[in-house]
């Protein structure tokens, strides 16, 4: 009972870290059409902010895992913290002196303290139970992992994006005193999320510090590298964790953008139902939309897509107790591709929503795929994770991919490239629902 107990406690605290950086990893998108002005940056050169963010689960993943192994997987998650909190606190200088390498050294700090986390809580909620329900555990931890990710657009929106941003010219035309105290108020709507972001990360590592966790995986493991390349489905999980970060974060990214493409701001500005829905939703943060500029407005219908996610991963903690995991993941997968294809064929409200409910179908793969990947590999749980989380690198990858392609084809063909995407997810759903692992 005490061991059940410990076991519930350990599960809700690590599950409180899913739930902060999914915050922090979709604030992070509310940067992109703000930088993007403010540097005056191409579609593929402002997602160097992703490619940043996502590089730093190549660059660290192994290393996390190595380090973990050494100092165990609490003075890990309190190392995670303190990197994180960093990473933001770069956010003033980067900020103050509008020096876009600075900001893209703050990314990449923060998300290596992510990093860490990442690769110590996905393998330490998986073995929290038995492992045929690691599927839903990990589901349940991504739910408020998603909670996060989908309070962070209304944030980014309201805190971030409402501003209207001059242009250099605009800038240099300004008088001294005007001048000064445009940078400076520009500055302030960037430092005063991230520096309250830091003061409360740090709060996180001092709650940690004190706190006991139940050791469950063998930190000092007898797994190797070269053990967890041999596991064919583990590789293949971690190609389909790259190809899902890829495509989430490639739509996440650009849909402020895609919808100023499609002119939405007008339709949804003569609806007297979605300005309703965007009067609330800024109201619950104590802002107004009036005055406030375009990206704003349609920032807040981003808070759809990562909602959809977090109401799908409480649906899919069910759904993979009842069916075979690999079959949800394949249904999803083939769902998110039919909204795409929708989205991109249409125009007005039916493209707009459609591309938000792929949120919704997004909602179980990371976990599910993570499952899955590490079933059955004992010992190599600790190497495994340190490889999927390096897969995150997608994050990076496919955006920057899909950002050149709609700099030169326009977001729609773009977008059919993300398909591809879902194509191989879908594939590795069927493949471990037919049972086919080694």
């Amino acid at each position: 009972m005490n061991q059940q107990k410990s076991y519930r406690s350990s599960f809700i605290l690590l599950t409180a870290l899913f739930f902060l950086w999914g915050f922090i990893t979709v604030l992070v998108d509310s940067l992109v059409p703000r930088l993007r002005e403010l540097f005056t940056l191409s579609y593929s050169q402002a997602i160097l902010v992703q490619f940043a963010f996502f590089g730093a689960y190549f660059i660290l993943s192994v290393p996390a895992s190595y380090i973990l192994s050494k100092i165990g997987y609490k003075k890990g998650i309190i190392l995670g913290l303190l990197t994180m909190a960093f990473g933001c606190l770069l956010f003033y200088p980067a900020a103050s002196y509008r020096e876009f390498g600075i900001f893209l050294i703050a990314y990449f700090i923060l998300a290596g303290g992510i990093t860490i986390l990442q690769v110590a809580a996905n393998p330490y909620v998986a073995v929290l139970g038995s492992e045929d329900g690691a599927s839903s555990r990990l589901n349940l931890s991504q739910a408020f992992n998603s909670l996060g990710t989908a309070i962070a657009p209304a944030v980014g929106a309201l805190f971030i994006l409402s501003d209207t941003i001059k242009t250099k010219d605009e800038i240099a035309s300004l008088t001294g005193t005007a001048k000064d105290t445009y940078l400076a108020t520009e500055a302030s709507a960037v430092q005063k999320p991230f520096l309250g972001l830091a003061v409360f990360i740090i709060s996180i590592a001092v709650f940690f510090l004190f706190t006991k966790l139940p050791k469950l995986i063998g930190e000092k493991s007898t797994g190797t590298y070269a053990g967890a390349f041999k596991q064919k489905n583990l590789m293949l999980g971690v190609l389909g964790i790259f190809f899902y970060v890829g495509a989430e974060v490639s739509i996440g990214s650009f849909l402020v953008n895609y919808f100023q493409d499609m002119n939405m701001v007008p339709i949804i500005r003569e609806s007297n139902s979605l300005m309703n829905i965007a009067n609330t939703v800024a109201s619950v943060f104590f802002k107004s939309l009036e005055g406030a500029d375009n990206k704003a407005l349609l920032g807040i219908f981003v808070i759809f897509y990562w909602s959809g996610a977090m109401i799908g991963r409480f649906v899919g903690t069910y759904l993979t107790k009842i069916m075979k995991p690999g079959k949800v993941l394949s249904i999803f997968a083939s769902i998110a591709i039919l909204l795409i294809i929708i989205s991109i064929s249409t125009t007005g409200l039916l493209s707009m929503w459609s591309i938000l409910a792929v949120g919704l179908f997004n909602s179980i793969m990371f976990p599910t795929i993570f499952a899955l990947a590490i079933n059955g590999i004992g010992e190599l749980k600790p190497k495994a994770s340190g490889l999927l989380c390096m897969a995150i690198v997608g994050g990076a990858i496919i955006p920057l991919i899909c950002g050149s392609l709609i700099d030169s084809i326009g977001f729609k063909l773009a977008f059919l490239f993300i398909t591809i995407c879902y194509g191989y997810i879908l594939y590795y759903g069927y493949r471990n629902s037919r049972k086919l692992m080694s």
